[in-house]
């Protein structure tokens, strides 16, 4: 399934939706609980997480797997990265600020924000606790992609 998704993201059209992705994620998350490291090791894992992170069409869904993700973060059973990444993207889904600026875009000086940031003095640090590069190395990634 994370093939396919990123695939999409490559803008590959798939025969599978991201809502058909969805609703596979929900179903196994019915069946066997969130896709933890220890159930899935750390590949199926970052792809349950993908798969939530694009579900942006049921945001109710991607709110019960930020919950989920965030206690197998509790338990050293998922990507802390991962869980920056989604907490971010459920904010900017209800409009909120990011905690992590993890949802941006790069433009012309670097990377923009799709929302403010909350308690932007702290940003560095919490990108740091998630294992997240610095904003500085996120400027410098944008460089790179040519934008």
């Amino acid at each position: 399934m994370l093939a396919r998704d990123q695939a999409d993201r490559e803008g590959t059209p798939q025969s599978e939706s991201d809502q058909a992705r969805t609703a596979r994620l929900k179903e196994i998350i019915r069946n066997h609980g969130w896709p933890t490291f220890a159930l899935v090791g750390e590949d199926g894992g970052n792809a349950a997480w993908a798969i939530a992170q694009h579900s942006d069409q049921d945001p109710t869904f991607q709110q019960e797997a930020l919950d989920l993700l965030r206690a197998a973060v509790a338990d050293r059973q998922a990507s802390p990265g991962n869980l920056a990444y989604l907490e971010d993207r459920v904010a900017v889904g209800k409009g909120e600020p990011q905690g992590y600026d993890t949802q941006i875009r790069c433009g012309p000086d670097g990377p923009v924000p799709t929302t403010p940031m909350r308690d932007e003095p702290q940003v560095e640090r919490r990108r740091t606790e998630g294992g997240l590069p610095t904003l500085a190395e996120m400027t410098t990634i944008c460089a790179q992609d040519g934008t």
